[in-house]
């Protein structure tokens, strides 16, 4: 749905993006992270036929950036981190001045307006003032628009930004919703726990280099080098302490107490690829076990150890 080749934007001798190579099928959700001015907007307004690039191929939908421009304006919806809105017309009236302008006419029209505003949750402000809508309703609303016209492709820049935590769960859960409709979706976000919670994709760029491209459980498995477990115990935590120490599986134990509750972080050797055999051992030596899991990787932790926060 989505090809990129070499793709390249320089401004004099500034690198924007360099030599992106991206590939995404119908369906795939790929979440864009990277720090300020790393190069994801530029790559987005390329994708949107919005920005010419310096050098480099890019299709989307099996068009071309440079000869069908119109025909992926036709497919995408292109959502900016700032946008402007109408703040004299009512929201109703500005999904339809829209919707006109992609040549939405007749009944059909008024339906599909209505259509989108109950998909964004905004169906009980559709007489309201646009200037009346909090930042997050404005944030739907702009979502609304880029999906009058039923696009297959949807870039999304920051759709999340600057809202409060109820404004990004409702976002969130729109974007799952579109996740489940199978449409194609970019969406760069700093909020990077909730883009793995949406994404199966990720793609992590620095310095206007993709150095990152791959599943999200592949990027968890590269930034997961030893497990590590989180252990708790009814009984002494002492004893359970003193049998991981002992044990050939296990490189180090600490203790510390995590929501009021003594937690044993144990972290096993590279070569133990099976945690189980540390239960045996606790269960063997009397320990019974009220927790037993491994340590999560979360987006958060693999950005910070795949990046170096530097820019273009």
């Amino acid at each position: 749905m989505i090809e990129i080749h070499g793709l390249t934007k320089k401004y004099g001798d500034l690198f924007a993006i360099r030599d992106i190579e991206l590939e995404l099928a119908a369906g795939d959700v790929f979440g864009f992270i990277g720090p300020n001015g790393a190069g994801k907007t530029t790559t987005m307004r390329i994708l949107a036929t919005l920005l010419h690039p310096t050098w480099g191929e890019a299709y989307v939908a099996g068009h071309s950036i440079y000869t069908k421009p119109k025909e992926i304006r036709r497919v995408i919806g292109y959502m900016p981190d700032f946008f402007g809105v109408y703040d004299d017309m009512k929201v109703i009236e500005y999904l339809e001045f829209f919707a006109a302008a992609y040549r939405i006419r007749g009944p059909g029209r008024k339906k599909i307006c209505d259509d989108v505003l109950e998909l964004v949750d905004l169906g009980y402000k559709r007489d309201a003032l646009v200037t009346s809508l909090s930042r997050g309703m404005t944030q739907r609303l702009g979502l609304a628009r880029v999906l009058l016209h039923d696009p297959q492709v949807l870039l999304l820049d920051e759709p999340a930004s600057g809202l409060d935590p109820r404004a990004r769960i409702e976002i969130r859960g729109l974007l799952k919703e579109l996740r489940n409709m199978g449409k194609t979706i970019m969406v760069s976000s700093h909020i990077l726990p909730e883009l793995a919670d949406i994404c199966n994709k990720i793609g992590i760029i620095e310095r206007g280099e993709l150095i990152v491209n791959a599943d999200v459980a592949d990027v968890m498995r590269q930034v997961r080098q030893q497990t590590v477990l989180k252990i708790t115990v009814a009984g002494p935590i002492e004893v359970a302490a003193s049998v991981l120490e002992a044990s050939p599986l296990v490189e180090s134990v600490t203790q510390a107490a995590e929501h009021g509750v003594e937690v044993l972080t144990t972290t096993l050797k590279a070569e133990a690829n099976d945690p189980s055999l540390v239960a045996q051992e606790l269960f063997e030596a009397g320990c019974r076990l009220t927790m037993f899991k491994e340590e999560e990787i979360n987006l958060e932790t693999a950005f910070m150890t795949l990046t170096q926060g530097i820019t273009s």
